[in-house]
């Protein structure tokens, strides 16, 4: 958005984070409210929901009244509906917009991302979704695009855990690697994602994450949950929510996500380039 010569007022909960933004012009707030103080829209991308519902409602508060929220990070649809009636409460109008892609995409605005809301707040919004993504998709009201997010990260979770299951099969079974990938790749198993994270799996270099294993395990969770809540059987996740459960005590949380590929090789420790 800098690029786009917007004008943004950074916080974040460590300082230390803003100090990129700030040497690309961005002013630094000491607090919540005050950044809200300075825009007409506020821009969030915190964590986990729980955080969400502290810095806006409980931090920025009063100050969200006359302002318009975008919401982007991956937090349940219950907990997204809920923000959005306790924003209107304040006098604040709430949009949800969560997106697939890390930060190449997002540097390069070309994130896809999904909205949920009000139609007339999403087109208010789209000069804005249009700087991160090429073509944002409104998808319906207020948690429908929470459903859709966590619908495509259990994906991300499922084909990385049985992509490392096959991949330790067949170097362990001898099979060259390379012989392998050739068979997946003309076939209709392949998903890009397997060669995008072959080679950190092949040398155990997990480092410089753009999704870490802990939010991954995360996002896993809160589909199980969703899943259930719409009386779905997710009994066949709960192996592999049970292996990331390992990933803090393996050292593994702060990692790229396909460091997951340690724990389907019986590993307890991180592994460091190899």
């Amino acid at each position: 958005m800098l690029a786009c010569n917007q004008q943004v007022t950074v916080w974040n909960r460590n300082p230390a984070r803003c100090f990129p933004l700030e040497a690309l012009g961005a002013r630094r707030a000491d607090s919540p409210a005050a950044a809200a103080l300075e825009a007409d829209w506020l821009i969030t991308v915190l964590s986990d929901g729980p955080t969400t519902q502290d810095v806006l409602i409980n931090q920025v508060g009063e100050a969200l009244q006359g302002r318009r929220v975008i919401q982007v990070g991956t937090i349940a649809p219950a907990e997204s509906q809920a923000l959005a009636r306790s924003v209107a409460e304040l006098g604040g109008r709430y949009l949800e917009a969560p997106v697939l892609g890390s930060r190449p995409e997002a540097l390069a605005g070309t994130l896809q991302l999904m909205s949920g809301g009000p139609a007339e707040l999403v087109q208010e919004a789209m000069p804005l979704l249009h700087q991160l993504s090429q073509n944002p998709q409104h998808l319906g009201c207020v948690g429908s695009a929470m459903t859709a997010k966590l619908a495509l990260n259990q994906l991300i979770a499922s084909l990385t855990h049985a992509f490392s299951l096959s991949l330790h099969l067949v170097q362990q079974g001898g099979v060259e690697v390379e012989l392998f990938m050739n068979l997946l790749r003309r076939s209709a198993l392949y998903a890009a994602t397997f060669d995008k994270k072959l080679q950190r799996e092949l040398s155990g270099d997990y480092a410089n994450p753009n999704f870490p294993t802990a939010h991954l395990r995360k996002d896993l969770n809160l589909f199980i949950t969703a899943a259930q809540q719409a009386g779905l059987d997710s009994e066949g996740l709960k192996g592999l929510a049970a292996l990331l459960e390992r990933s803090a005590k393996a050292g593994l949380d702060d990692l790229d996500y396909c460091a997951l590929h340690e724990l389907t090789a019986g590993r307890t420790a991180a592994a460091g380039p190899g």
